[in-house]
């Protein structure tokens, strides 16, 4: 089946683009349903052709599309495909976007700069989507971007049940690379019941202006160290704080991401670092050239079935987080 009725007799359908289809699979298994059978081609000269084999009138849509690399490929095919939705009478319609890009553009540090998650937003509403759906948005603001409900799921329970069932607590530490991602970690240390510790960048005076020093902010000597980050792109921003954590005494540097873009030098840089282990959930594709022994890749699909569950039923998706944030 393709869907199923639920209130008011509405039909849920799921459309799922070509960025990840694995990923869509997983989660129309978790929905007791199918992925709506789609044609989706380039032409000769790259522009995207999508076609639902089915009819689509009066559903409750949901569009699922990793924005992996190519990215602005992706995001243009699941344009048209909400685009095709709207004129095809849908009823509502869900952009499902477990990986947001352009998502650290979210406002201008210097002039004549933009603001691309706005954008985003902007040309997602545009195309005639209702609802915007993500997993662990580079900053909470992006929210407001979109004139509309925006679902912000968190992947702390996935990530963090995984940690609880190898780990002994009471010498873990948490660990925010940077001033930006503290918040997210305090979230981390309610839940584990464990101190916080932060990486601080400064100027080194007696250097170079552009050069900088890593210091530590709280206890991490003897202990075993959970640097959480949202995205893991280059590796260099991680590497260079599990160093900083070494040099201080840390026993263990265990990494952990939402996000596993694994760009460029990413995958040699952690591979032969110091690191122990790096956890990533699967909001975007691993692909097999990415993966090495260190590497533990954890399925955000429950999460995000359970979520479309929620919007589908009329019910509350921050139920899902009760006392996670």
């Amino acid at each position: 089946m393709t869907g199923g009725n639920g209130p008011a007799g509405k039909k849920m359908m799921l459309f799922s683009g070509r960025a990840f289809p694995e990923l869509g699979l997983e989660i129309a298994d978790f929905l007791g349903i199918e992925p709506t059978p789609t044609t989706s081609f380039d032409f000769a000269n790259g522009e995207i052709f999508v076609r639902f084999l089915e009819s689509v009138r009066g559903c409750d849509a949901f569009v699922l599309q990793s924005h992996t690399a190519p990215i602005n490929q992706w995001i243009m095919e699941q344009l048209i495909m909400v685009d095709a939705l709207k004129r095809a009478s849908a009823n509502r319609i869900t952009v499902v976007a477990p990986f947001f890009g352009y998502a650290r553009q979210d406002k201008k540090s210097r002039g004549r700069e933009p603001i691309s998650a706005r954008l985003m937003a902007d040309l997602f509403a545009a195309a005639g989507a209702h609802r915007l759906m993500a997993v662990d948005l580079h900053t909470a603001q992006i929210q407001g971007f979109f004139d509309g409900p925006v679902d912000h799921l968190f992947a702390l329970p996935t990530l963090a049940s995984y940690i609880e069932g190898k780990l002994d607590l009471s010498q873990v530490t948490v660990v925010a690379p940077d001033a930006g991602r503290v918040r997210v970690c305090e979230r981390w240390t309610d839940r584990l019941g464990c101190p916080l510790a932060i990486i601080h960048k400064r100027r080194d005076p007696d250097v170079a202006n552009k050069v900088k020093v890593l210091e530590v902010v709280g206890q991490v000597a003897g202990r075993t160290c959970i640097l959480v980050d949202d995205m893991i792109d280059t590796g260099a921003t991680i590497a260079n704080a599990a160093e900083t954590l070494f040099e201080q005494g840390a026993a263990q540097v265990i990494v952990t991401a939402t996000h596993g873009v694994l760009s460029g030098p990413a995958v040699d840089l952690l591979k032969n670092s110091a690191i122990s282990e790096v956890i990533v959930t699967n909001t975007l594709p691993i692909q097999p050239e990415k993966q090495f022994d260190k590497l533990t890749v954890l399925s955000i699909a429950p999460l995000i079935a359970r979520a479309i569950t929620e919007v589908y039923s009329e019910g509350s998706v921050t139920s899902l987080f009760d006392g996670q944030s």
